[in-house]
Formats: C-alpha cells, structure tokens, sequence
C-alpha cells in the first residue's frame, strides 16, 4: 500500500521536476507507484527503487529524497503488516544499519508534518527545530549541528525569497541541510503558497527542479 499523502508527494515532485527541469519525470509516476505500493520487504524495495534511479540518471538528484519518501511509507503503511514491535526487533536494527548513509533530513521533516497532522498544529520552524529536533537540549548537539545554518538564519522567515536564495548559496557545501536549506525555509515562511508565490520561489531558486520538487513534496505532507 502506499499512503495517500506519500502518493500525491511523488506525483507533485515529478510534475514539478518536470516542469522546472529538461526530463518527462512525469511519466515514471506509475513506474514509481507500484515500487511504492509492492507488497516486497523493505530492502528489496529500496532496491527496486534504486533501480528505476539508475534507469533514468537524469532524475539522481532526487533520488535520496525519494528515499525518504519510501522511509516515511514503510512507518505509514508496511508496518500496519508487521508485528507491532517490529521497529524494536533486530531485523530492523540490521536494516537500518545498511541503509545508514541514506537519505536526507527531509524524513526528519515528514516525520514532523505527521506529527503536526496528529496533534492539530501549524508548522512552525522554530516549534520543529525546538521541540521536534530538541536542538537546544544538550543529549542532541548532533541535530544542533545539523541544523546551525537553519538556527543562525531562523530570522529569513521574515525575509524575500530572494534573500533566503542568497543566504542559501552561502551554506557550506559539505552540510547536511545545504540543498534542503532553500525549499525548507520557503516552505516554513510559507506553508500555503499561491500559484504566484510558487512561481516567486522558482524564480529565486538555487536548482529549480529539485527545489520545486521538494516544496511539493513538503506542501503534500502538511
């Protein structure tokens, strides 16, 4: 099964990846959709993903977000299958050990749109690098880390999208939040944009295709 906002989330990343960049991602939504709704183990779908990744290269750079997206499909819909301690066995100990240099801090942040649908919140950025993240308590400076450049520019929400770009392009390069940086402050500043503000944060943005993708996976999951 493939949950409903993880569905719309692929079919919004593609269509943006597609409208934004110089490949059909568009026509690989089905192609997608039956990886993420196989009835497969967790590992031999990463691998079937993978596979449609290496397939069509055009689309690499979205690949680990996708990842993500197989990550927070796997919490929302395949363990409804499994023992419901099943995150606590080894198995899945072994499972997240080989896939530990997965994915980006986009599953951080899906995890916490979830919450926020659960708890009947609006998405703020400092509620998710605060109490989300608990990026001030000192048993979690590895996610402080994560996240400086976010802490330090927390002040861009009130900011044009043109200032977030150019605070953007100025995150060191070996951060782990420097792609997701642009789409995630636009997305905080703005969780409900207009067709008008999408197209001011295309034009403003650092890599149009995949900057737009992520928007609109993030817009599917609020």
């Amino acid at each position: 099964m493939t949950d409903p906002k993880v569905r719309s989330a692929i079919t919004g990343a593609l269509k943006a990846f597609t409208q934004y960049g110089n490949f059909d991602a568009a026509a690989l939504i089905e192609k997608f959709d039956t990886v993420f709704a196989s009835d497969d183990d967790f590992l031999t779908k990463v691998d079937s993903l993978d596979a449609v990744f290496d397939e069509h290269p055009q689309l690499e750079e979205i690949r680990e977000t996708f990842f993500d997206m197989l990550m927070i499909n796997f919490f929302s819909e395949d363990v409804k299958k499994l023992e419901d301690d099943y995150l606590e066995t080894p198995e899945w100990e072994a499972i997240e050990e080989q896939t530990l240099d997965r994915g980006t801090e986009l599953l951080n942040l899906l995890l916490y749109l979830n919450e926020c649908e659960d708890e009947n919140i609006d998405p703020e950025l400092e509620d998710y690098l605060k109490e989300f993240l608990l990026v001030d308590e000192d048993e979690f400076q590895d996610e402080y880390r994560i996240y400086e450049p976010v802490i330090a520019q927390q002040m861009l929400i009130e900011s044009p999208v043109s200032e977030i770009s150019k605070v953007a392009k100025t995150v060191p390069e070996d951060s782990e939040v420097k792609e997701l940086f642009y789409p995630m402050i636009c997305f905080f500043q703005n969780p409900e944009p207009s067709d008008a503000d999408k197209n001011a944060i295309a034009d403003n943005a650092v890599n149009k295709p995949f900057d737009m993708a992520v928007l609109e996976i993030l817009l599917s999951f609020k």
